[in-house]
């Protein structure tokens, strides 16, 4: 009976020392797990690491594609916060207003968003819109009023329509995480500036068969 008592007692404090151990070291919390991982400022933890290795130790291949669609991204927003800044100083109607708004909101968080998918990614980023997106700026500095109105929605209209036809090939083609989560931001904003821009009622029929020519299969 006595060394039945002793065995019991043993594993009685065998299993208190598991217990406390597993408590204090076994389990990592989430913030452990997610130690060293690249975080946006809006606080989501990235699956790929600097290097472009996913938390899950396989490879997130960066492809030329993905970083032409970084760069126009980025390109985008060096022309377009100007461009929704003037509309609230040249512009003659209160819609065209608004869609100048839209526009320095949602570059402004997109701009934000690729410099730090960039950094982690190794992408090297312009510091000036091309030189066509700075002559549109220019183009939209000189005009003012009724002028300004119809050239702000048809410029704009038409840039946003090309590069979101280019947003989805790349959403569907690439195999790395952060572009994929970069396309989908840039897809909602871009359809955004869009809708905004149309609910002008400025943009010709011409833009539209524009962005069609441009973006119809070769």
């Amino acid at each position: 009976m006595r060394t039945i008592v002793i065995i019991a007692t043993a594993c009685a404090v065998v299993a208190a020392v598991l217990i406390a151990i597993r408590g204090s070291g076994g389990e990592a919390s989430a913030d452990q797990l997610n130690a060293g991982l690249p975080q946006h400022s809006g606080g989501h933890y990235d699956a790929s690491d600097a290097s472009g290795q996913s938390a899950q130790g396989g490879v997130q291949p960066v492809t030329q594609v993905d970083r032409t669609f970084l760069v126009k991204v980025r390109q985008a927003g060096l022309w377009e916060i100007p461009a929704g800044r003037l509309a609230q100083t040249h512009a003659s109607s209160d819609a065209v207003r608004r869609a100048g708004l839209h526009l320095i909101d949602g570059h402004s968080k997109l701009d934000q968003l690729v410099r730090e998918d960039a950094k982690i990614l190794g992408v090297e980023l312009p510091n000036e819109a091309t030189p066509e997106q700075q002559g549109w700026v220019k183009q939209l500095d000189e005009a003012q009023g009724d002028e300004f109105d119809r050239l702000f929605a048809n410029l704009l209209r038409a840039s946003h329509g090309k590069i979101f036809a280019t947003i989805g090939e790349v959403r569907a083609a690439t195999q790395n995480d952060l572009i994929r989560r970069h396309a989908r931001q840039a897809n909602q904003t871009v359809l955004d500036h869009m809708e905004v821009l149309e609910d002008t009622g400025l943009v010709d029929p011409k833009t539209f068969q524009e962005v069609e020519a441009a973006v119809r299969p070769k």
